[in-house]
């Protein structure tokens, strides 16, 4: 479970990031202006910043300026080529446009926390436990067989836990 802030004004936008990500099993603070969302960043500890740039007080520009290396994901409607650059280039990890699809979002915010590795490494539920970097599932401590298109199938079901996923979602996720 990673610490995530979301910096967004918009309510409804802030609202249903925050929702899917706790789903995911993710604990997310919610902030709606930029001087909160640095007082915020002073005051705790993040593993992930969702970052809006026009931001009322301060814009994410200079909220990400005092994120003291947080990992970000930039989220705004700002889509032109240069805007992406800038905040690429101010050494964000992920730069998203709206609109988005939450799905999108998720997987970006998975790959983040991949990378700087404060993701889960397993899960637990009741006597199955699924080791994600071993690639192994247990039940009652005995190793379970999966082809690797069931493992894969099982990793993607419990990253995404708590969200309805269709059958033409998983294939769109290309993941099969």
């Amino acid at each position: 479970m990673a610490e995530i802030l979301i910096v967004e004004d918009e309510l409804s936008i802030n609202e249903l990031i925050r929702r899917n990500l706790n789903l995911t099993g993710h604990h997310c603070t919610q902030a709606f202006d930029g001087v909160s969302a640095i007082e915020l960043l002073e005051n705790g500890k993040f593993d992930l910043l969702v970052l809006d740039v026009m931001l009322p007080e301060k814009d994410g520009y200079q909220v990400f300026k005092r994120a003291h290396g947080t990992p970000t994901i930039f989220l705004t409607a700002k889509s032109e080529l240069t805007d992406k650059l800038k905040g690429l280039a101010m050494g964000a990890d992920d730069y998203l446009t709206k609109p988005f699809q939450m799905l999108e979002l998720a997987a970006r915010v998975e790959a983040v926390l991949r990378r700087t590795q404060k993701v889960e490494m397993e899960f637990t539920l009741g006597e199955m436990k699924c080791d994600f970097d071993r690639h192994q599932v247990y039940l009652n401590g005995t190793v379970i067989e999966c082809t690797p298109k069931e493992y894969e199938l099982l990793e993607v079901l419990i990253r995404n836990r708590n969200i309805a996923l269709s059958r033409e979602k998983l294939l769109d996720m290309n993941e099969f």
